[in-house]
Formats: structure tokens, sequence, C-alpha cells
């Protein structure tokens, strides 16, 4: 015990100097950036694309509560009008986390459908679930202007991304494309649907959210329909499952999170209804690796302070960082998102 006590009083010795040094002045961070930016440059996210999903209350009695943003039109739609239809018609009350698999994802759905460790019936799903087709994981949506918008904004080599010639933010979400097709990304937080083999999409019964590094060859595979945008510590901090795929065992069957309710933010009482807004991400594409290559005549794109943003998460040079790294990955550069009136 004595040597113990001797050790950490030490320790705490040789960290005194470290906490006690000045930070020295450079260039913002990107979260400095974010808390200068503008009023104007927020923009609200409608309750109809928010949901509400309660999950029993932790050991200690404390609310857990996650607030998911599904994704606006024209990506994943179908899906989407599922999930509304299924949160409206009180299907997800009394679902479960039924799969946590560590430094992937956290899925929940009913513990009965298409579950290793199942023993009783599926619960029946609501009428009117739209059924799509794998083609919809992609939008045909980008125009030559788009094209030529990119090739300007993005010299050549200056992306690196190892799944798709193109990664851009529109419209508050981050996006990859092959010039001609554009679809939503697996980054961390995100949230898609669950389904079985190919042709099977998922119905939006199942759905999980990535709580580990990037599982981007998932994209274009399973529909991706939003995001978690609070409370994404109640999901990722679960106990991981020791099944198949990170499912609970029969013997684990207690560690599922029991799910109370889902519910569309703007069916909840006015004084209720969680209130969002994002960092307006522009209305073209902006490089996010070596921006000072863009051309003379598009440098105001650089004056948005979203794009200031980006250029600071993919070359810090704010005092801790000595190198700035040249670049970023898409999942790198996660959309600021706050709670409206912050």
């Amino acid at each position: 015990m004595t040597k113990h006590l001797i050790s950490l009083a030490a320790m705490l010795a040789l960290a005194a100097p470290l906490a006690a040094q000045e930070e020295p002045q450079g260039a913002p961070s990107p979260n400095e950036i974010v808390a200068k930016a503008d009023a104007k440059e927020w923009i609200a996210i409608p309750a109809e694309d928010l949901l509400v999903m309660t999950l029993a209350p932790a050991a200690d009695g404390s609310a857990r509560k996650v607030v998911i943003q599904l994704m606006p039109a024209p990506f994943s739609q179908g899906w989407v009008e599922n999930i509304r239809t299924l949160a409206r018609a009180k299907w997800y009350d009394s679902i479960a986390v039924n799969r946590v698999q560590d430094n992937y994802v956290v899925q929940w759905g009913d513990p009965n459908y298409d579950n290793p460790e199942s023993e009783g019936a599926a619960k029946p799903l609501p009428d009117g679930l739209k059924v799509m087709d794998e083609s919809a994981y992609v939008e045909q949506q980008v125009s030559k202007a788009d094209i030529d918008r990119y090739a300007i904004m993005h010299p050549p080599g200056s992306m690196q991304d190892n799944y798709a010639p193109t990664t851009y933010f529109d419209r508050g979400w981050p996006l990859a494309s092959d010039l001609e097709n554009a679809w939503p990304v697996h980054c961390y937080g995100m949230v898609g649907v669950g389904r079985n083999y190919s042709p099977d999409t998922g119905s939006g019964a199942e759905l999980y959210t990535v709580i580990g590094h990037a599982p981007r060859h998932l994209d274009r595979n399973i529909a991706l329909v939003g995001r978690i945008v609070e409370g994404m510590e109640h999901l990722s901090s679960l106990p991981r499952g020791t099944g198949a795929l990170g499912f609970y065992s029969e013997a684990e069957a207690g560690l599922r999170t029991p799910i109370l309710s889902v519910r569309v933010a703007a069916d909840l009482p006015e004084g209720e209804r969680p209130r969002f807004e994002y960092l307006d991400t522009g209305t073209g594409r902006f490089a996010v690796e070596k921006p000072g290559q863009a051309s003379r005549d598009d440098s105001a794109w650089f004056e948005t302070s979203f794009a200031r943003y980006a250029e600071a998460r993919a070359n810090r040079r704010d005092p801790f960082f000595i190198v700035p790294a040249g670049g970023a990955d898409i999942c790198n550069i996660p959309i600021p998102i706050r709670r409206a009136g912050e």
C-alpha cells in the first residue's frame, strides 16, 4: 500500500507542470470556429424528421433517451416512411436492444425476429409497409454542374477515399458519389436498416447504429436512414453480446435493454419536442483537403463557418498539433449539431 501511495504521488507531481501549462496562442480549433458561427448559419431540423427513443432507465434509475434524425429526401425515403409508420403504430414499444458487437454496431428490434437466440413468435408488423428494391440504396442525382463544381473544388489527387471517387457534404449529411450516383455513408452514429440475405432489403423494424470505426464496406449494401443526434452514450456503453455477431446469448437475455417507446417528435406535445439544428454545409461541394488550391473565383466558398470548420478538421493547426494532416476522411468531419437556442 505504501509503495502504491508513493507511486501515485510521484505521478501527480510529474503531471502538475503539464496541467499548469498555459495554452499557446494559435489558429482556432474546429470547435472554436463552430462556436463563433453566425446564428443564420444554423438550420432547424423539422420535428417530423426526429424520433425520440426512450430506453428503460439505467441501473441508477436515471432516464435514457436517444434522439434520431431521419434522412431527408431523396435518400432512403421508402424505409424512412416505414419507420414513421412503425413509430406511429407504436410497434417499436417494448422491443429491445438485441445485439451489441464491439467496435461495430448496436442493433434493436423484436427479440423474436431473425434473432439466433429467439424462442417466441415474431411481433406482427403493421399494414402498409413499403418493400424497397436494392436500387434504392443509391440515388441518381449528381448533375453535370455538380461534377464541374467538384472538379474545381477538388484538385486531382486531393481526395483519398478508399470506397468512392468522391465524398462530400450536402444539406448536412456525409455522402459519397461515383459522379453519377450518390449515397449516404456509414460514419459513427449513422442509423441503418437491418436485413437478411439479398434480395431482402429490410422494412425498418430492425435498426442499428454504428458504434465503432466506420464500416464503409456496408455503403450501398444496406439502407441508411438517419443518425443519432443525442444520447449516443446510452447505446455505445451497453454490454457487448457474446453470441454470433454480438447478439446476446440465451444466458445473456437479461442484458437486453428494453425500449419503452419510440415517438415521432412532431407527435409529442409542444413542450416535449426536442429541437435541434445543424450547421449549414452549403449548397455545393467543397474540398475537405487542401482547399487553398481552389480557384480564385470560388475563394468565397471557404468563408462559410462549415467550410472553415471542415478545413480545420482536415488540417489541425490549433496549439496542440505539430504537423497538419493534409486531409481527412469524410467520417472524421462530423456535422455540428446542437440543441436549438444554445
